[in-house]
């Protein structure tokens, strides 16, 4: 386990190791692990230039507020979006690729618990904010990573550690059982991950799990269901949930550490130092690699994850994935450019 104290050296150094200027785009920064995080990057990095994506004007200028008083120097920009929609995740991009040349960091923490919507463009909703939508943001952002000098980092936090068997005939999980959906949705992102890097070696991946945290994934939510888990969590999330502020420290942790470098070793964040723990083992279960599976102990996932997306490997399912995903993709944009 990556004890807190690391943590927490890390994230001091960050100032003197990592140039001033860095940018960072938050995909769902306005409340919970997203907003948690947001404001740690901002108090940690010099001059940081963050741009948050959320649908909240409201809590977008609370958390800019706050996070001027952690860091005047920062620049602090909101983009309002509904990031469940393709073209929408594409306009936002578009935007930033307007004003920026190079990304250090994309942070992506959508989600819903809402059951079996769907969005106008034929995706399921939850599926759409947890996988397409954030596949979306990485595929249009990653030449503006290639781009960034001194660090190049991807984090995506869902389910890792939790990856399960893929049901092939149903991406979208219309109808794959709730139980089965954490597994089939964890693997889709570690797998597109995989897919991704193939091309963008100079940029690490990382696929976390923050544990148990205080977020808004309810939110909106409706039915006996939700209202059950909703009073559930408010009597045993007090005696489960990690520390909002101890997890948005651990998530700046692993978009920042040398812990997780990229595949080519370049750009890889802060140094490890002496009695640090050492680096990651990545998706194949080797040392470093560039795409990580990382549980809420900082540490990467086990030998059942790793033998597990060996066999997809072995399958194909890599390819099987990355060719529907790019499929959907077409289908709602008609092939038009990002």
């Amino acid at each position: 386990m990556v004890i807190l104290s690391e943590v927490q050296s890390s994230n001091a150094r960050i100032a003197s190791t990592l140039p001033a200027g860095l940018v960072a785009v938050f995909v769902g920064g306005t409340s919970g692990i997203g907003e948690t995080a947001l404001k740690q990057f901002a108090k940690h990095v010099r001059q940081p230039r963050i741009y948050n994506i959320g649908r909240s004007q409201e809590a977008a200028d609370r958390i800019a507020i706050a996070c001027k008083e952690l860091n005047a120097d920062g620049e602090y920009h909101f983009i309002k979006a509904d990031t469940s929609l393709i073209r929408n995740a594409d306009l936002v991009c578009q935007e930033i690729r307007s004003k920026e040349r190079a990304v250090n960091v994309l942070f992506l923490t959508t989600g819903t618990l809402l059951g079996r919507t769907g969005t106008s463009e034929g995706l399921h909703f939850a599926t759409s904010l947890a996988y397409y939508s954030r596949t979306r943001f990485i595929v249009n952002l990653l030449p503006l990573l290639k781009q960034a000098s001194s660090l190049r980092r991807v984090v995506t936090v869902f389910a890792a550690g939790y990856e399960g068997p893929i049901t092939t005939s149903d991406f979208q999980a219309w109808k794959v059982p709730m139980l089965s959906q954490r597994g089939h949705l964890s693997s889709l992102t570690t797998v597109s991950l995989e897919a991704l890097a193939r091309d963008a070696p100079s940029v690490s991946f990382i696929h976390d799990f923050p544990g148990s945290v205080k977020t808004n994934l309810a939110r909106g939510g409706e039915g006996a269901a939700i209202y059950v888990l909703k009073q559930v969590f408010k009597v045993i999330g007090p005696l489960i949930n990690m520390p909002n502020q101890e997890c948005g420290e651990r998530q700046l942790f692993l978009a920042t550490s040398g812990k997780y470098p990229s595949e080519d070793l370049e750009a890889s964040g802060v140094p490890l130092t002496a009695g640090d723990s050492p680096v990651a083992n990545g998706t194949s279960g080797k040392s470093g690699g560039g795409v990580y599976s990382v549980g809420s102990d900082g540490e990467s996932s086990g030998a059942k994850v790793v033998e597990l997306l060996a066999q997809f490997r072995k399958e194909g399912m890599v390819e099987q994935v990355w060719r529907h995903t790019n499929e959907e993709f077409e289908r709602i944009t008609g092939g038009d450019p990002a």
